[in-house]
């Protein structure tokens, strides 16, 4: 059996933990809005056609944020085809994933879900195929409380009160070549900074994201926030990023590595735009949304391909995810937690069905794939100051990012419910891992909640008719002691500890 040490001291703080880390992402793609979450004929459908299945598996999953409506969608997307009535909203094609939109779902019915769902929008505006004038156009319908043409047209379709959307995506993954309209960083740039000026003449405290690279891999990584960053730099509040892991060639062990790279990424954003900022004599900072992250099997849809015909919302990335894939995606909680004084804004890509910790039948179930779990533990717990936490422990070879620790870890610490929650992975294939944690400076505690996501099969997956084989259990191998507190974490697992104050 392996060990490992660290000390949980609540002086050792990086920064606040922000509710919008535990943002997510509802695309018009596959069936992630038509049968995810708007099925009108379901049997559990409101008024509005929302499910309401998801609506409460929504709220279980702690979700903050919600961006929309993309994503490649909206590099393509006229957001007047998803207002007025339903009947005369013409239906469209989407080049982006090669389906029909019939725009049956539009502004105002995501508005009315987000507020159902208690989910702060996050709304990207299309900067592929339109500009200045549409953003203008959407941020008038949407804030604007009454007295102009489309803020009007807004109340005539039934919405009184203006939606007040404080965050505003600038485009989505600009510097894609797959992407409708792509342009160089620098055209990007200017553009960028001519929206985001013309928009905070509308409104000075709207909070702006300037696209970053769609991937650290992307050969322009680094050289492209810097040249957009030299021209939108303060105009904008934060730089996007976006990161999908999968395992490759059964190489479960660098795929339980994923948050190294994920560290990395962002710290050589965050290096870049203070470079930037330096050359700039600026003195503000400029913060990271990791506004698309998850356990994405991106090749498997590459040998696929999107359909032959122009279907309305196809299965598309419908990945099945195991005991694994949850793991990782722990991980990938913890590296955003842990760089809380930067990202203070992510976003799980997507809700519902497309690789998403929530599945749906058409007309029927909705169940929790394993990685809903450590999103909901980590967005329920994670409360107070995100604190340091360096832990000593064995490393094993990785062939993607050489010698890695075995034992990833966060903790949080609420100072007004002396709450504090440890959150753990062990990386290990095939160990347990035995922790030893310092917790004097936590004062007087006792142990609360001790789960483990784990399963003899690490491939293990819940399905509808099996939707409880892989969750969170009570670790009993835990002991607290003389400002000791030790517990065994099996291999393969994404562990959670509460302690009381």
């Amino acid at each position: 059996m392996l060990t490992a040490r660290m000390t949980l001291d609540p002086a050792f703080r990086v920064a606040p933990v922000n509710r919008r880390t535990f943002g997510t992402f509802v695309e018009h793609l596959g069936r992630c809005v038509y049968t995810g979450i708007y099925e009108p004929d379901h049997p559990s459908a409101d008024d509005d056609g929302f499910r309401t299945d998801v609506l409460e598996l929504t709220k279980e999953l702690g979700v903050s944020t919600v961006r929309y409506p993309g994503g490649n969608f909206v590099s393509g997307y006229r957001w007047e085809d998803g207002i007025g009535p339903a009947e005369s909203r013409p239906a469209r094609l989407d080049l982006a994933w090669h389906s029909l939109e019939p725009n049956h779902f539009g502004i105002d019915e995501f508005m009315r879900w987000a507020r159902k769902a208690d989910v702060e929008p996050m709304m990207a505006v299309n900067l592929g195929t339109r500009g200045l004038q549409e953003a203008l156009d959407l941020l008038e319908y949407c804030n604007i409380p009454s007295g102009t043409r489309l803020s009007d047209l807004r109340i005539a379709n039934g919405a009184k009160d203006p939606y007040g959307i404080a965050m505003w995506c600038l485009g989505n993954e600009m510097d894609g070549p797959w992407q409708i309209g792509h342009k160089t960083a620098r055209e990007y740039g200017r553009l960028a900074a001519e929206v985001a000026r013309a928009m905070r003449m509308v409104d000075k405290k709207l909070e702006l994201v300037a696209c970053g690279s769609s991937s650290s891999s992307m050969p322009t990584f680094g050289a492209w926030e810097a040249t957009v960053l030299e021209e939108a730099y303060e105009h904008v509040d934060y730089i996007s990023c976006h990161a999908y892991y999968e395992e490759r060639d059964g190489d479960l062990g660098s795929f339980l590595a994923s948050s190294v790279d994920m560290d990395h990424f962002i710290a050589s954003v965050v290096a870049t735009a203070d470079h930037v900022g330096a050359r700039l004599r600026s003195r503000k900072k400029i913060n990271l949304s990791f506004d698309e992250w998850n356990v994405w099997y991106l090749s498997r849809f590459e040998s696929e391909g999107p359909p032959s015909d122009w279907p309305v919302a196809p299965p598309l990335l419908e990945d099945r995810y195991h005991l694994a894939d949850a793991v990782a995606l722990g991980g990938l909680l913890i590296s955003l937690l842990r760089h809380s004084d930067r990202v203070t804004a992510a976003c799980l890509a997507q809700l519902v069905n497309v690789i998403a910790p929530i599945v749906t039948e058409p007309g029927g179930r909705a169940w929790r794939q394993t990685t809903f779990h450590p999103f909901a533990q980590a967005s329920r717990h994670a409360a107070g100051e995100v604190l340091r936490v360096e832990p000593v422990c064995p490393t094993y070879e990785t062939a993607a990012y050489g010698e890695v620790p075995v034992l990833d870890a966060v903790a949080t610490r609420d100072e007004e419910t002396g709450e504090t929650a440890l959150f753990m992975v062990n990386r290990s294939v095939d160990q347990s891992l035995t922790v030893d944690v310092d917790v004097r400076a936590l004062g007087a505690i006792e142990p609360g909640e001790a789960s483990t996501l784990a399963d003899p099969d690490p491939y293990a997956r819940n399905t509808a008719d099996d939707p409880f084989r892989v969750v969170p259990r009570a670790n009993p191998e835990i002991r607290v002691e003389g400002g000791s507190l030790t517990v065994v974490l099996p291999p393969v697992s994404w562990n959670v500890i509460r302690l009381l104050g």
